[in-house]
């Protein structure tokens, strides 16, 4: 299965593109889409739209993971954060991909084992699980990050639907 991860941000939008076969992961690609911060919020956010539809048409992936918004100190920057998720989120929905999403939190978890991990620790796991892959940017790593949980994730949900129709077909 090839999953994206998406995180959002007005400046950079991080990107990751990995391959999961069984319970390996393979990175594909990585990168960033800015957007001008002089140019208005609008053509930013469609700068952002349009840069994320690129990804998805070159990459083809199966399924689609974007970080949650955390609520900041700054009401402004959490509302224009908000707007970015909306059009990282209707990207993948457009090209008929489902869209899985996960807090912070539960992506460090997932990639570090806990919880509360700093952006060092996360980078460094993001290398250790995918140790051929050449990072392009803390936004990116923070992508990468967003796909590996949604691939462990997604391969749980896997094995539980075979224990059940298992399950079922034993009865």
């Amino acid at each position: 299965m090839r999953i994206i991860g998406l995180d959002p941000g007005l400046q950079r939008t991080g990107w990751g593109v990995i391959e999961a076969v069984g319970s390996r992961l393979v990175p594909v690609a990585n990168g960033v889409v800015t957007s001008n911060a002089a140019d208005e919020l609008s053509l930013r956010l469609r700068h952002i739209f349009e840069g994320v539809q690129a990804v998805l048409a070159t990459y083809a992936p199966d399924a689609a993971a974007v970080e949650e918004t955390f609520v900041n100190k700054n009401p402004s920057s959490t509302l224009k954060l908000g707007q970015v998720r909306g059009v990282v989120l209707l990207a993948p929905s457009l090209a008929g991909l489902s869209v899985a999403e996960y807090t912070p939190n539960h992506i460090k978890k997932s990639v570090v084992g806990a919880g509360h991990a700093d952006k060092g620790q996360i980078h460094h796991m993001v290398k250790v699980l995918l140790p051929t892959v050449q990072v392009n940017g803390a936004d990116a790593a923070d992508a990468l990050a967003v796909a590996i949980c949604h691939a462990h994730h997604a391969a749980s949900d896997r094995a539980l639907a075979r224990g059940l129709m298992l399950a079922g077909a034993r009865r």
